[in-house]
């Protein structure tokens, strides 16, 4: 989930009832306006621990399974399989731990982008999600209305047009991350799109099922979720920097 690309960057179903929603909300002026509209729809409601499988498709045609644990805000454990490889990602505390052997090999600062758009907005105080976009290069002033898949949408970070520019679309009635754009941070030409598809209720909010990672529109890295569990009770233990410890949740 959320992206081999950016983490090399960066150290370089409970329920299928969909969630009762209202009509659609006023067009918000800006994206503090409309990271607030997230926030308020799904007070309360967003599922707060969540489990899954992801096959993952890398660049070289490669297949890995790897094993997620996302508790909002801001915790993700990724274990790799064969787990007696004990190689894990940790993302906690706006940083991101690399473990192989059981041993941490590396860190580094990092605001995952996809963990806030995706998942944290939804938990997290309106302002503290605004400072970390703005940190992140979106320009909050800017919002537009277009249709993706049929769907209308709302573009915050850039004018209609414009696909270079770092941006997210949110879908505007269910009120989640669809699509970004944003410049690669290696090659500033090459233009990195992330898709979130194959959405399903879940626990009172939403889960993306499959994740697609393109550079200039060709796709590198696919991801596709299996067996969603939400609201599982997680050993905090999993998340802690200090000294890597089996997934339990894993079976």
């Amino acid at each position: 989930m959320l992206g081999l690309p950016m983490i090399l960057c960066a150290l370089s179903l409970t329920s299928g009832v969909a969630p009762r929603l209202p009509e659609l909300a006023s067009k918000p002026k800006n994206g503090n306006e409309l990271i607030a509209q997230m926030r308020d729809r799904y007070s309360g409601k967003w599922y707060r621990t969540v489990t899954f499988t992801q096959k993952t498709t890398l660049p070289d045609g490669k297949v890995e399974t790897w094993y997620e644990a996302l508790e909002l805000p801001g915790k993700l454990r990724i274990d790799v399989a064969p787990l007696d490889s004990m190689k894990a990602i940790l993302f906690r505390n706006d940083s991101v731990y690399r473990f192989e052997g059981g041993r941490l090999k590396d860190s580094a600062a990092f605001v995952h982008p996809l963990m806030v758009l995706g998942f944290d907005v939804y938990e997290a105080p309106v302002s503290e999600t605004v400072t970390k976009l703005q940190n992140l290069k979106f320009d909050l002033s800017k919002l537009y209305q277009t249709k993706w898949k049929g769907r209308l949408t709302y573009v915050v970070g850039a004018t209609q047009g414009d696909t270079t520019s770092p941006q997210f679309w949110i879908d505007a009635e269910r009120l989640y991350f669809v699509r970004s754009f944003e410049p690669s941070k290696k090659d500033p030409a090459a233009i990195n799109e992330t898709r979130f598809e194959r959405y399903i209720p879940l626990a009172g909010g939403w889960l993306e099922m499959e994740v697609l990672f393109l550079t200039n529109g060709e796709q590198r890295v696919k991801e596709e979720y299996s067996n969603p569990k939400a609201n599982v009770k997680l050993d905090p233990a999993i998340f802690d920097p200090r000294a890597w410890k089996a997934p339990g949740w894993v079976k």
